[in-house]
């Protein structure tokens, strides 16, 4: 009986030790800078919420700022992200960084010196992807890769200790709003082996992001008052004076055009933070890295580079975390 006993407390004792701990696996968090047009349209606002309010799950550093097309200059972007910052109450805490208003290309030439546009956001991440923290920094562009590319261009060091996740494309079709503000930006992502993931938008098809829709019935029931109560309050984009993100969000609605049957409005930033909190709501696939050439996809089948393409994503299970966690958050720390 005694060399049963044995056998078996030697047969715990190893499955133990090829277990991985559910204590280190439940507390680790992810490290992520998320880097945004914040006032382009709505959807930048959400993620940012969505991200500010899973201290569970989340080790915000930081969020970086760039200017697109719409929504005006990088001080307006900047404020924007500020404001929603501030509705979460983690401000301080949490800082905006100002990046570029130029594009890739304008400004690569630049980066060596000490006053190039883009350089407060570009620095901030090349330090922050040095620092010494548990876990690779996840860098989380939800708008154009200006910012992304030109820390990579300034400090290429730095290619093996990020995991960039983009929210851009409609690959494998041309288009899509993030990729045309600066193509060249996402061309240089291609071509450099550094960590890169594509959540897909797809512009009405049901594979993208752009699957990932509320109507303002959807937003009217879950989102009043939602998320923690701030004084004073902060003044919003479309005017108004704001307490809490959920009030913030329906105003948000209120003022800006609605797509489709029923009419609404896809959260495709907010999707594609989802997937890095879990991957079990998107299928990823690997892929060689294709290229662009004059804004079309030109295939690269023998490249041994890869990157993953992130489609398919699970609108219900997003959605229904999103609304959970805007009612039942926990700040990041």
């Amino acid at each position: 009986m005694r060399i049963q006993i044995s056998f078996l407390l030697i047969g715990v004792v190893a499955f133990l030790s090829c277990t991985p701990s559910l204590e280190t696996s439940s507390t680790a968090k992810i490290r992520v800078i998320l880097d945004t047009d914040a006032n382009n349209e709505l959807d930048d606002q959400h993620a940012i919420a969505y991200l500010l309010l899973n201290g569970t799950v989340f080790d915000v550093d930081g969020i970086t700022v760039n200017a697109t097309r719409n929504g005006g200059d990088i001080n307006e972007h900047a404020a924007e992200a500020e404001r929603i910052v501030r509705l979460c109450n983690v401000f301080p805490k949490i800082k905006v960084y100002k990046g570029a208003n130029g594009s890739f290309e304008e400004i690569q030439d630049k980066v060596d010196s000490s006053d190039f546009d883009g350089v407060e956001a570009v620095n901030y991440i090349i330090n922050k992807a040095h620092e010494q923290a548990s876990g690779t920094l996840v860098l989380l562009p939800v708008g154009k890769l200006t910012n992304i590319a030109l820390a990579l261009k300034k400090d290429p060091s730095i290619v093996n200790k990020v995991r960039i996740v983009w929210l851009g494309s409609n690959y494998p079709e041309p288009g899509e709003y993030n990729q045309v503000n600066d193509e060249p930006a996402l061309n240089v992502l291609l071509n450099l082996d550094v960590p890169l993931e594509c959540a897909i938008v797809r512009y009405g098809k049901s594979s993208g992001t752009d699957a990932v829709r509320v109507t303002p019935g959807d937003m009217g029931k879950n989102m009043p008052g939602a998320g923690p109560k701030i004084s004073p309050p902060v003044i919003g984009r479309h005017g108004g004076q704001f307490s809490t993100f959920g009030d913030y969000s329906i105003n948000l609605f209120q003022n800006t055009d609605l797509y489709g049957d029923p009419p609404s409005r896809a959260l495709f930033d907010m999707a594609a933070v989802a997937i890095v909190k879990n991957p079990d709501w998107a299928t990823a696939t690997e892929i060689p890295a294709p290229i662009l050439q004059d804004g079309q996809w030109q295939e690269r089948s023998e490249n041994p580079r890869k990157i993953i393409i992130w489609e398919n994503f699970d609108r219900e299970a997003i959605l229904a975390d999103f609304f959970a966690t805007m009612q039942d958050y926990v700040l990041v720390e």
